[in-house]
């Protein structure tokens, strides 16, 4: 059995945070080889904490063999201590009436606090993966704040959006969905990300030619996959805690399995044409356990490059929110 890694978790007594919590200690995320201890993260606030001790109840009778230990705590500087991974899940929601641009300048002064802590106090080899929204930009300010960590070791979830793309193709093409490969997402996580199509096959040949309707690819698949989420919370009432959380044991499990090509976002550098500086949706190859590689080859038609040029300037508009905040 190898030694155990530590994984920082925020919001870890949230909707998302309960989905997730359960399939890290069972093995799911890291292996049914890898031990790991949980070092849970909340608000200072009472509530929350409680539910926080009723989580970690939780964890222990179930008796995980994985699990080696639980931290509850509300002072990020005991949580994200010697952490190998940080899950950063929580994040100030959007109230009634509040503009885009305040959530984004409140999130912001958080995310800020939490890439100077990660920075300082995380293990050597430390990865960080941000879940809590706007995702992309609160990666890009967390990783601001990081003079020892480099941007690499900061990502961004869209693999919620991939695993919904993979799905959708798979019904309209009425196949299974193992069928589907090479789906991948551009831009922001967002109504503007781009499924980029295209690239996708169905048993091995091109998506658009297996479903034969530009129309419904360039229009309505793009919407359902862009506003899947806000769909779920007409139909249920709450938000996609379990679909998010799954995507984040896909997103965290393939960046440690070498060999595989999944969508995440990451820091542009100008591939594809966006932004040097903003954190963009993007197929990467992993090269080693939490390292990976920007395929860059693929080539974009003009529907493609319309669509990152519009989910590029939303993300270029958010870092601009934010800029004040990040000198």
């Amino acid at each position: 059995m190898k030694s155990p890694i530590r994984v920082a978790v925020t919001g870890a007594a949230g909707q998302i945070g309960y989905s997730l919590l359960f399939r890290v200690a069972s093995g799911a995320m890291f292996g049914l080889q890898q031990p790991v201890i949980l070092q849970l993260i909340e608000a200072p606030i009472e509530k929350a904490m409680k539910a926080l001790e009723g989580v970690a109840m939780e964890l222990d009778d179930c008796a995980f063999p994985l699990l080696k230990g639980v931290v509850t705590t509300d002072n990020p500087v005991v949580g994200f201590k010697g952490a190998n991974w940080c899950l950063l899940v929580g994040a100030k929601p959007r109230g009634p009436g509040m503009e885009r641009a305040d959530l984004l300048k409140d999130n912001g002064r958080i995310f800020i606090a939490q890439g100077k802590v990660i920075d300082e106090v995380a293990a050597d080899d430390a990865r960080v993966a941000v879940v809590g929204n706007p995702a992309n930009t609160n990666c890009m300010i967390a990783a601001s704040q990081a003079k020892r960590l480099t941007a690499d070791r900061f990502t961004a979830m869209v693999r919620l959006d991939q695993n919904r793309a993979q799905t959708q193709l798979a019904k309209k093409a009425g196949v299974d969905l193992t069928e589907v490969k090479n789906i991948f997402i551009y831009g922001n996580h967002s109504p503007t990300m781009f499924p980029a199509f295209a690239q996708a096959t169905i048993g091995g040949k091109p998506a658009a030619q297996v479903i034969n309707d530009q129309a419904w690819l360039q229009g309505p698949f793009c919407e359902i996959v862009g506003k899947r989420g806000a769909a779920i919370i007409a139909a249920r009432g709450a938000s996609s805690a379990a679909s998010a959380a799954n995507a984040l044991v896909d997103h965290v499990r393939d960046l440690n399995t070498p060999g595989t090509v999944h969508s995440v976002a990451v820091k542009s550098n100008g591939a594809y044409g966006f932004d040097p500086n903003v954190w963009a949706g993007m197929p990467v190859r992993t090269t080693a356990p939490g390292a990976f590689e920007v395929i860059t080859n693929h080539t974009m038609d003009d529907f493609a490059k319309s669509k990152i040029a519009a989910t590029n300037k939303e993300l270029v508009d958010e870092r601009a929110f934010v800029a004040e905040l990040i000198k």
